[in-house]
């Protein structure tokens, strides 16, 4: 295929980079399936870093992707930063391959390691390049690939302090199709889990690698949920998951646990109130699912960016925070109190489910392709 002045014949060629988490992985692949609904002869290749999530999460969604050796700055040891530049060097050595292979006329950015080298490198070719920005507070490999993005996609409002004004255009947060499509009940949900239908329901998750304060905290309160007859859907995430797993089956009356859940649908269906990080994303699925919940956002997400996050639903009485640090003496209690509140449980639902946004994928897909005709 000829190559003129970045235009190439049909079909369209679209990477997509980005990974490292849940967060960024599932509204790339959201994007993805939205760009192939509209043009269903469309190529679409993903870049990601090597060892990191996405190389499993986006095969399994029958994509192809290609790895990058790189990595992100190690703030605990900074010995094992001694390498970076040189793992930065590489990544754009092997960017300029699978350019050069792959040939694309439009590069999309969903944050994590693989996003910079990716998407600067087509801006020095002057490839049209799209950036998502899922948070509140925009981070700093984003901001500078902003001075010469196409557009940026942002899920809220106030974004121009971080992006060029004129660039921004305010999707939302795409969710997986799972969720947004449910139509998965409440009873459908807790019989999958193997859950009584009339006892209340806690679900727990911390994204894939775990939230170890949450986890904590269900840890100590296991013996409770029998007292109080309430029941617990636990996703542990992979940290530490076999001691959580072990000691949540000794429980299993009551109590379904596993390192992460496939069927996350099911889950929302089945659950009363969630208690979450306050991830973008996580916000938004809590949205989307009209889910009552108690964020326990990560203290050290940079800027603390989690909290802001969550503060945007607590601004509209539509969640409940409890800080990190003091997950351990109130997180339960707040949950609980929550839990057996039905007007207060009525009022997050109502008040949630009137910010969910469902449709921000095919915005972006819609706005990709127009722009690359």
């Amino acid at each position: 295929m000829e190559k003129g002045n970045n235009t190439y014949n049909n079909p369209k060629r679209i990477i997509i980079a980005g990974g490292g988490t849940g967060g960024h992985i599932f509204p790339a692949i959201a994007i993805a399936n939205a760009l192939r609904k509209s043009d269903p002869g469309i190529e679409l290749l993903f870049v990601g870093a090597r060892g990191k999530m996405e190389m499993e999460k986006v095969p399994q969604a029958g994509y192809e992707i290609k790895g990058l050796n790189i990595a992100g700055f190690n703030r605990s040891s900074l010995l094992k930063n001694i390498s970076l530049p040189f793992k930065l060097i590489k990544s754009f050595f092997q960017v300029k391959e699978i350019f050069g292979q792959f040939r694309p006329n439009a590069v999309v950015g969903v944050g994590g390691y693989s996003t910079f080298p990716v998407l600067r490198y087509a801006q020095k070719k002057g490839i049209p390049t799209f950036i998502h920005e899922s948070n509140s507070f925009a981070g700093k490999s984003n901001i500078l690939l902003g001075k010469h993005a196409t557009k940026i996609f942002v899920a809220s409002e106030a974004m121009e302090k971080f992006f060029p004004k004129g660039k921004i255009i305010i999707t939302g947060n795409p969710v997986r199709k799972i969720i947004s499509d449910s139509s998965v009940t409440r009873a459908e949900g807790l019989k999958f889990f193997g859950l009584d239908e009339n006892k209340k329901t806690i679900l727990a998750v911390g994204g894939s690698l775990g939230a170890r304060s949450i986890n904590e905290v269900m840890l100590a309160h296991l013996i409770d949920l029998h007292a109080l007859n309430i029941q617990l859907i636990w996703q542990t995430g992979k940290n530490n998951s076999s001691r959580y797993i072990m000691s949540g089956k000794m429980h299993k009356s009551n109590v379904w646990v596993d390192e992460f859940i496939q069927e996350i649908d099911k889950a929302y269906a089945a659950a009363d109130i969630v208690i979450s990080r306050a991830g973008a994303m996580s916000v938004a699925e809590m949205c989307v699912a009209g889910k009552p919940t108690v964020f326990v956002p990560y203290p050290f997400a940079s800027e603390d960016h989690q909290t802001e996050n969550a503060m945007r639903l607590i601004r509209k009485d539509a969640a409940a925070m409890v800080k990190d640090s003091d997950a351990a003496t109130k997180l339960f209690g707040v949950v609980t109190d929550i839990l057996f509140d039905d007007e207060k449980l009525k009022k997050f639902r109502e008040n949630v489910s009137l910010l969910a946004i469902t449709n921000a994928n095919e915005v972006i897909a819609e706005e990709i392709l127009k722009s690359i005709q």
